[in-house]
């Protein structure tokens, strides 16, 4: 056979472990964290998913070593806890049987412990230790280790590794990046001791290498160990690249694949995990030029999801292996449809954090465009169905896409209808902005399954209560959407006028000075879009703040973005007319005032399209509602509605 991506899937040997391909699943958190840090079953099939979809290595995330002086909620291996390591020997048995490799992150958060924690209280009330004394940004007191301690952590990882093999592991991450404890033994920004293990280069680095050293006693030659870390910690005061490529060379002689990310706790969540308004690939770079000066196998991660790309990082040499996270939440068979052939059908990663936002929240998982993440074990299986029906989709958005591909695998006749001339719904109006492409394209990836899995799709045709009953469908599954909402205001219809829905077929409008009616998620992304364009951007919202309906990772990321591009924003005012030369507003002191802009953009939010919907309610004997034609929200919601009237019809 011959592959498309002949590097990235070649196998690689890193000690005596032979993987079957180049691309590994980064560590991601699980989904069922018990009360006493135990894998619980959510999180073996998390994990497992991964393994099933052609990872050549799963790494299930950050191991605690040493609970004494790091109380984050995250794993632990002990043989003291009932479970523990049980839990841990399920976990790498379910990955390995689908001929994954499975490894095991071994971690310590330093002056960073509790951070995922749901309960903050609670991590304000913990101790925090590191290198050294200090204060963190947020006032929080951070004590040194002592010697002694240093040497408990370091005997910590050991033992922590022995176990990880005991359990079924074959291989081991040690976490020394993202300003975790190791980055902050490495770091001169944190590190700031007299002793052994600060000062020069050389100290700095003695932790990480003794750390290592502990691990390779602990499970022997041949076992492979891999150490990330950052190659530039991306922020003042802490290393750079230079030394990044020296403290990886003092580090290789321990290990066996060296895993460069980027940046650290303090230079922010959108640099250590690459937001949209960043390039894909953006930190190859730095695995790139530390690949030059060592000899050991490098691997690069960060925001990777495109085939191609990655196919060029490892033809090229800029790294051995690519690792991803995101990418294989979004779509956990990614390798396997690489390995086939089938890089057209990856469902790409949006980068819009629902899955990082939905840990801080809930500490669950949840992914916007595959709804099997987090609920492995919902019985959330295609299956065949016993009884094959007609299923009647109205809408072609993601909802319906969704839905009529989950019931065309099932084996029912499937019927999609949608009014315009093309399908992809609310997702059409992205392919304007760049940051946001990936969304569009998700429209045009779930055409392409949905026409494979035989789908009879009819474009240019609504769904009334007639044409329901002339079909003669016993399932409606109705996704017809929502609608913008449009305030009756002066002005609002006027050439100078565009409704953020319909703005990639107007762009030509658009003219240098933009006035953004609306700041809630979609009306602050359009802003910072027509800001990098170079236009002048007001933003106009008549609350007090921007972007509630963002989630809380993204939203801070957003409105960075919204600083960093120089819009001027504009809280608290009230549209009441559209001019020529802008919006008149009134501030929440009632003085009017003319907020500047040739052209505005509506983005007002969205209304359910419940005047479509009610007519069919009657029209089969079973009929589902989904999406936005129920409650204006999300694409989550969205897909993961029509995934399960699918399942049910």
């Amino acid at each position: 056979m011959k592959r498309m991506y002949p590097n990235l899937c070649k196998s690689i040997k890193l000690g005596d472990v032979t993987f079957k391909n180049r691309m590994f699943s980064a560590p991601m958190g699980g989904t069922d964290i018990t009360a006493d840090c135990t894998i619980g079953p959510r999180s073996t099939a998390f994990y497992e998913l991964r393994a099933k979809g052609g990872a050549a290595a799963v790494t299930v995330s950050e191991v605690v070593v040493h609970p004494e002086t790091d109380g984050s909620h995250m794993f632990h291996l002990d043989l003291e806890t009932a479970g523990s390591l049980a839990g841990f020997t399920y976990t790498a048995d379910a990955i390995r049987r689908h001929g994954a490799i499975p490894s095991v992150e071994l971690s310590h958060s330093g002056q960073y412990a509790g951070t995922y924690l749901a309960d903050k209280n609670r991590q304000g009330r913990m101790d925090q230790w590191g290198p050294s004394d200090g204060v963190r940004p947020d006032g929080k007191a951070v004590k040194a280790l002592s010697i002694g301690q240093i040497e408990d952590i370091i005997e910590a990882y050991g033992r922590t590794a022995s176990l990880a093999k005991r359990a079924g592991f074959e291989m081991v991450m040690v976490h020394g990046g993202h300003g975790w404890l190791i980055n902050q033994f490495l770091s001169p920004y944190f590190n700031k001791r007299q002793d052994k293990y600060g000062g020069c280069l050389e100290n700095r680095v003695r932790m990480a290498a003794e750390v290592l050293q502990s691990v390779r006693r602990a499970v022997g030659n041949g076992f492979p160990i891999e150490f990330r870390m950052s190659g530039s910690e991306l922020l003042e005061g802490g290393y750079d690249l230079e030394e990044g490529v020296r403290i990886a060379q003092q580090l290789e002689p321990y290990i066996d694949l060296l895993h460069v990310s980027a940046g650290t706790y303090q230079s922010g969540f959108g640099i250590t995990h690459p937001s949209m308004f960043m390039p894909h690939g953006c930190n190859v770079y730095m695995a790139e030029k530390i690949k030059k000066h060592v000899n050991v196998p490098v691997a690069t991660v960060g925001g990777l999801n495109d085939p191609e790309m990655m196919e060029e990082i490892i033809a090229s040499g800029k790294a051995d292996v690519v690792a991803m996270a995101r990418g294989l939440l979004a779509d956990h068979e990614l390798p396997k449809k690489v390995m086939t052939n089938r890089d057209k059908d990856i469902l790409k990663c949006l980068r819009c954090f629902t899955c990082m936002s939905e840990r801080a929240d809930t500490t669950t998982r949840r992914c916007t465009i595959n709804p099997l993440i987090g609920r492995e074990t919902d019985g959330m299986e295609i299956l065949p169905a016993p009884e094959k029906h007609r299923v009647l989709i109205a809408g072609g958005g993601p909802a319906g896409l969704f839905a009529a591909i989950t019931a065309a695998k099932r084996g029912h006749e499937v019927i999609l209808c949608e009014k315009e001339g093309t399908l992809g719904g609310i997702l059409r109006g992205e392919q304007g902005i760049p940051f946001k492409y990936e969304m569009y394209d998700l429209g045009v990836t779930l055409e392409k399954l949905a026409r494979d899995a035989g789908v009879d799709i009819r474009l240019n045709t609504s769904v009334t209560g007639e044409y329901a009953d002339e079909i003669g469908a016993d399932v409606i599954i109705a996704a017809v959407g929502s609608e913008p909402l449009i305030p009756p205001i002066p002005g609002i219809d006027g050439d100078n006028v565009i409704i953020v829905n319909d703005y990639h077929l107007e762009r030509e409008k658009v003219s240098d000075h933009v006035a953004v009616l609306g700041g809630g998620l979609a009306g602050c992304e359009m802003a910072v879009h027509f800001a990098l364009e170079g236009k002048t951007v007001h933003l106009i919202e008549m609350l007090e703040e921007l972007a509630p309906d963002a989630n809380k990772r993204h939203r801070p990321l957003l409105l960075e973005e919204i600083r960093k591009q120089n819009v001027h924003v504009h809280i608290g005012h009230k549209g009441l007319e559209i001019q020529p030369g802008g919006v008149l507003c009134e501030n929440a002191s009632g003085e009017k005032t003319l907020v500047p802009g040739t052209t505005v953009v509506c983005a007002l939010g969205q209304r359910p399209k419940r005047n479509i919907v009610e007519p069919l309610l009657d029209c089969a004997p079973i009929v589902y509602q989904v999406g936005d034609c129920v409650r204006a929200s999300n694409i989550t919601n969205a897909i993961y509605q029509g995934f399960h009237a699918a399942l049910d019809a």
